[in-house]
């Protein structure tokens, strides 16, 4: 049987939710906000993609449609029946996938400032900036700093681009980033009837309300969209209480 992806799990109750990090991301990245959870409600588990966090030593072919059968493995081990899914941005690309394999076992999607599934559509000329980022901090700190409007600590952006260099192979990296970069699979989703909410965060400068209304609400006939005060495109580190009650909010709805 092939080894589980590493995870992360905060909560034992009725709700269950799986969350997938982001591209600079790992399972660790959720753990503030997922304590702020009912633990007698919730469970609350983090993934880590093959070549991230603890599942950093998994080698493979690092695509979404990977990982979403990695997660389908994790859910079915951890004897999940019905779950909702939360994907902060390349983990929108990753909830999507899984979704559209899961046989109708997703309850809901929570899209955090998150890829929708036509990926961010990079040219040539961006892509390869963001390709040069594999190897070279100076880069991811660059990216971290304008997703968040240029507004946060230097520090702060330093500690995460320096925790993504240590928690992701360079392999992993560059393969996933392709994927969300550039691979549309939009077709597959639209007119999906998930309930999907959608976080936007007030100053992040490329994951907009604009693009979000052109994709993700478009798509999703049952989607809803919320703005996060103070926030660019990492609530989880910027707001994460805020986060926590809006997603817990959406999952209470019926």
């Amino acid at each position: 049987m092939n080894e589980l992806n590493g995870y992360l799990q905060v909560g034992n109750g009725p709700v269950k939710v799986l969350a997938m990090s982001g591209w600079f991301g790992e399972a660790a990245d959720w753990s503030v906000m997922a304590n702020a959870f009912d633990p007698d409600l919730f469970t609350i588990v983090s993934f880590d993609y093959r070549g991230y966090g603890r599942s950093r030593h998994l080698s493979g072919e690092f695509t979404f449609e990977e990982s979403a059968n990695d997660a389908m493995r994790l859910v079915n081990h951890l004897g999940w029946d019905r779950f909702s899914l939360i994907g902060h941005s390349m983990g929108g690309v990753a909830i999507q996938r899984l979704m559209l394999v899961a046989g109708g076992r997703v309850e809901k999607m929570v899209a955090v400032t998150a890829v929708p599934a036509c990926s961010a559509r990079m040219d040539a000329q961006r892509l390869a900036m963001f390709e040069s980022a594999v190897t070279e901090q100076a880069k991811r700190e660059f990216i971290i700093n304008f997703s968040t409007g240029s507004r946060l600590p230097a520090t702060w952006v330093r500690q995460v681009a320096q925790r993504s260099m240590e928690s992701s192979t360079p392999a992993a990296f560059g393969a996933y980033l392709k994927q969300w970069a550039t691979v549309d699979f939009s077709e597959l989703v639209q007119g999906n009837e998930t309930p999907v909410k959608v976080l936007v965060g007030e100053y992040d400068p490329t994951l907009n309300t604009d693009l979000m209304q052109r994709t993700w609400l478009s798509w999703y006939p049952n989607s809803s969209m919320e703005t996060l005060a103070n926030s660019g495109h990492y609530p989880m580190f910027e707001v994460p209480l805020a986060l926590a009650a809006a997603i817990q909010e959406f999952l209470r709805q019926s």
